[in-house]
């Protein structure tokens, strides 16, 4: 803890930066608490330095700082809902960050754009001044697109800013989460070490601390030029170049590496048209747009205007999936496309841009599925809709004529309705529950319902663009059992086959309990804690309840 805090004085210290009477400003500090925070760096998990560099920092700020903690992906896996305000922001509150992030439990997503909003949220950004500074180890998982929310915000916040400290990530990653504090005219800070995170979180929390320095009168400067860069690009050689108003467009500046390839990521600029200033020298320069990226070397020199050209050798495809002719777009279908280099995934309808040559498209709705490959040259703007074909199923289940299934625990099983040389179906589709859909290309099918203990199929057809409701009859009723003082309890059917043997159908360890049986005539076979044993013969009428009590030295059970 005492490296952490020279750290941390040494960095103010360079910074110049003093920690005078606070200034009316509130923040929220975000820190990730996905499962990747507990890869490890130099020996030590992530959350464990970030844990030490808040109690660190945080110790040496003013009581009066206004600070707030808010995490994700803490309390459980999949979910992208999984953010929560730990700390409100108030003054006094570093010993309770500190503990609240000791307890944080990293273990699932990383709904980085919502945990920036629910901050800017709490901060009232709309009414006052506010600061969020988010600390992550991962990119945005939850498709959610955080450069549109950080351009949200800067619109509608009153002063409101976002600083991103990239923990550990490659400089091609910390490019996409960069934008949160671009657009909001933060700053991005790459954190490799503890050391650096110390740094960067003493550099983003000064700025909420400090009065800023006035700016010092500027010297007299020769003329110069506001940018040095003008870039241009097209998607073909000899193709039209991209107009201003062209989206999605990223353009990236980077120090030269070894052997000539980018090496340390130096800022971000956006769309085409972009103006760009950086200081004389040489640089690797990328632009990337969606899929696609090239670069190039290029020389900034004093006083002079670069006009760099790149040719990104890409095309772009619009994918529109449709269940059947005559529907509209089913935002149900999963859209893969394979293009060179690489693999992205859609729904519904999708825009891809990638990099021209062999493209393969795999669609997915329900148990339908479409798959094409095709060749994309460079310029190409092609528009794939593909028409599924498929029709939609909902199955329900019924215990008898008139008396409906509402049990959630019904599980429903779709196969094909042909038979393999063995006597087995192929299964295309499951579900657990009552009313569920299945889309399904057409043909014929058999659908399988079990509860509890209950199981019976119906056939069924499907036709292309049309529904069909299936209700599968279980003939099937409830039979309850109370045996006080069991340990088990056992079903098997009332007939016995030659070799004296009887088929068992369910069985529980408890003393009281309920299950579904189809209709018919049954036996309940009773074992007691003391290890007596005691049988109950029992039937089942489709749709109606049975009520059977075996009472230990009982010559039989009673029925109701």
């Amino acid at each position: 803890m005492r490296f952490f805090k020279k750290a941390m004085l040494g960095a103010l210290a360079v910074l110049g930066l003093a920690l005078p009477s606070l200034a009316a400003e509130r923040a929220i500090i975000v820190l990730d608490g996905s499962g990747s925070m507990w890869a490890q760096i130099d020996g030590k998990a992530r959350i464990t330095i970030a844990r030490e560099t808040l109690g660190a920092v945080l110790s040496e700020l003013p009581g009066e700082l206004e600070l707030g903690l808010i995490t994700y992906g803490h309390r459980e896996k999949g979910n992208c809902g999984d953010i929560e305000l730990l700390v409100a922001p108030a003054a006094g509150t570093a010993g309770a960050i500190t503990r609240a992030a000791n307890a944080i439990n990293p273990k699932g997503m990383t709904p980085i754009s919502d945990a920036v909003r629910l901050a800017a949220e709490e901060l009232r950004f709309t009414e006052e001044k506010a600061t969020v500074i988010l600390i992550t180890d991962g990119l945005e998982t939850c498709e959610v697109d955080p450069c549109q929310l950080a351009s949200d915000l800067e619109g509608q916040g009153i002063d409101f800013t976002t600083h991103v400290l990239g923990f550990g990530l490659s400089d091609e990653e910390g490019q996409q989460v960069a934008c949160l504090a671009e657009n909001t005219g933060g700053k991005y800070l790459s954190a490799q070490n503890g050391d650096d995170l110390v740094k960067a979180l003493t550099t983003t929390v000064a700025q909420v601390v400090a009065e800023p320095e006035p700016e010092p009168e500027p010297e007299p400067q020769p003329a110069a030029l506001d940018y040095n860069i003008l870039p241009t690009v097209s998607l073909s050689e000899g193709g039209p170049e991209f107009l201003s108003d062209t989206a999605d467009l990223v353009w990236s500046i980077h120090t030269v590496g070894p052997g000539g390839a980018a090496g340390a990521w130096i800022k971000n600029e956006y769309n085409s048209g972009a103006k760009i200033s950086v200081e004389p020298g040489d640089y690797i320069m990328r632009a990337e747009y969606g899929h696609a990226r090239v670069e190039q070397p290029i020389t900034v020199v004093e006083g002079e205007l670069l006009e760099p050209h790149f040719v990104l050798n890409a095309g772009i495809i619009t994918v529109r999936v449709y269940g059947a002719e005559g529907q509209p777009i089913n935002s149900n279908a999963q859209i893969q496309l394979d293009y060179p280099g690489g693999r992205t995934t859609g729904w519904g309808e999708e825009k891809f841009r990638v990099p021209a040559g062999t493209q393969t498209i795999s669609i997915t709705l329900g148990a339908a599925t479409h798959e094409e490959s095709f060749t994309l040259h460079a310029g190409d703007a092609l528009v794939k809709d593909i028409v599924m074909g498929s029709g939609v199923a909902k199955i329900d289940a019924v215990y008898a004529e008139g008396v409906e299934v509402t049990d959630g625990n019904l599980y429903v099983r779709i196969y094909k309705a042909k038979k393999a040389i063995d006597g087995s179906r192929e299964q295309v589709s499951y579900e657990y529950g009552i009313g569920k859909s299945h889309n399904l290309p057409p043909g014929d099918y058999v659908a399988y319902a079990e509860l509890g203990a209950a199981k019976a199929e119906t056939p069924f057809s499907v036709t292309s663009g049309e529904r069909v409701e299936v209700v599968v009859l279980l003939d099937a009723g409830v039979a309850a059992f109370s045996a006080p003082g069991a340990e088990s309890l056992r079903v098997y059917g009332a007939a016995k086959a030659i070799d004296g043997s009887r088929v068992q159908h369910a069985y529980e360890y408890a003393s009281d309990w309920q299950t579904t049986l189809n209709a018919g005539d049954y036996v309940l076979a009773v074992l007691f804690m003391d290890g007596s044993e005691k049988e109950a013969p029992f039937t089942v009428t489709a749709g109606e309840r049975t009520e059977l009590s075996v009472m230990p030295g009982a010559e039989k059970g009673k029925t109701k």
